[in-house]
Order: C-alpha cells, then sequence, then structure tokens
C-alpha cells in the first residue's frame, strides 16, 4: 500500500524550509512526500484550505498523512471543517507550533502600523482573538510545541511564559486531540529538529508520541 506526507509551511514561507523534515519522515515511514505551497498573506484560511483540498484531491496513493507547520496547522484544520475532507484518503496529522489558540505575538503586532498588512489575509480573526475551538475529525492529530523561547515573537511581547519565541505552549493546546509533546526547540527550528522528526514519523505511524 503507498502511502504520502504532504507538509504545509507557515507565514511568510515557501515549504522549501521543510525539505529536511520530508526526507527525515520518507525514510523513515517508507513514504513519498509533497510540499503544498500557499498565499500565507494574499489569501485568508478558508482560500488556502479551499486550495489544499483540491490539491490533495489530485494525489494518488493509499495512505495521506497531513504535516503543518505554525499557519499550515491552521490550514489543515480549516480543511477538516468542510465536506471535501471526508473524501481523502485516511492519514493522521501532526501539527508543529500552530496557534491553535490564537496569537498573542499576532494580536501585538497587529496593534502596529502596518502591523495587519505584514501579518496579511491569513492572519484573520482566527489568530487575532482567542478560540475555543475543539477537534472534532475522525482522524487522529498530534501537536508538537516548542519551549526554546527564541524568536522574533519576543519583540512583540511573548515572554514570561513557556513559548517557542514566537508561539505560547498553551496555545498550541487543543481539546480533542490525541496526544501533545513539548520538546526544547525555537519556532523557527521545528522543521529543522531531528527530535521532531522522529517524534512527527512515530505519530504518523502508530498514533502516539514517543515517550
Amino acid at each position: 500500500m503507498s502511502s504520502m506526507v504532504v507538509y504545509v509551511h507557515g507565514l511568510w514561507l515557501t515549504g522549501i524550509e521543510g525539505g529536511i523534515l520530508r526526507r527525515r519522515l520518507a525514510k523513515t515511514l517508507s513514504a513519498e512526500t509533497r510540499v503544498f505551497s500557499y498565499a500565507s498573506v494574499r489569501l485568508g484560511l478558508a482560500a488556502n484550505a479551499q486550495a489544499l483540498a483540491k490539491f490533495l484531491g489530485e494525489l494518488r496513493t493509499d495512505t495521506l498523512h497531513l504535516v503543518g507547520h505554525s499557519l499550515g496547522g491552521l490550514v489543515i484544520l480549516k480543511l477538516f471543517e468542510s465536506p471535501e475532507s471526508a473524501r481523502l484518503p485516511p492519514g493522521r496529522i501532526v501539527l508543529l507550533g500552530s496557534p491553535l489558540n490564537g496569537s498573542l505575538a499576532a494580536r501585538n503586532l497587529a496593534r502596529l502600523p502596518f502591523g495587519k498588512k505584514i501579518l496579511g489575509r491569513g492572519i484573520d480573526e482566527a489568530l487575532l482573538r482567542p478560540q475555543e475551538r475543539r477537534w472534532q475529525g475522525e482522524r487522529e492529530l498530534g501537536v508538537i510545541a516548542g519551549s526554546m523561547g527564541l524568536g522574533l515573537g519576543r519583540l512583540v511581547g511573548v515572554r514570561g511564559a513557556p513559548s517557542d519565541g514566537t508561539i505560547l505552549v498553551d496555545e498550541t493546546r487543543l481539546p480533542g486531540i490525541r496526544d501533545h509533546l513539548v520538546l526544547t526547540v525555537s519556532h523557527t527550528g521545528l522543521p529543522f529538529s531531528p527530535a521532531v522528526a522522529r517524534q512527527t514519523s512515530a505519530f504518523l505511524g502508530s498514533g502516539n508520541f514517543i515517550r
């Protein structure tokens, strides 16, 4: 049976940064990998989720796993709010440093001159105010948060609580998910970390992180 992993990048990125992670997952899971690149600034979550649904619908595989970094995780969650998700092959989801309960960094940056323009349409109410989400999808979903507080978020008030330097650990928690894991990694470093790759592979393969 064929298996595929699709990587969905974060804000201001292209997916190139996920190359190392994709190679590691391809090797450990014996899977093909793809990257979904989208307009993280120009388009909103709904439009990007629709584009992701179209992209995934054209893939041919028996098992389809999804890995989302930061904003990419929100695009994935938005996809699974739509009927199109029911037509996809089975698989699991891992989110890396995704702000599932809003983002203090985004809210603070949005208050600055041109802040909302810099953040773009992808950063709408999903990040600019706390959310009351609950994962109700049929797929097993795991979340990895970083606790190495080094990043641009410190310039806009992300300090005083565990964070990856951009996203607070508490902002990555979501009721209804299968598993949540905190690793000593920065937000930018999540796609490059061998530990993140190992734990992502473990969850995609078994539905649990390694403890």
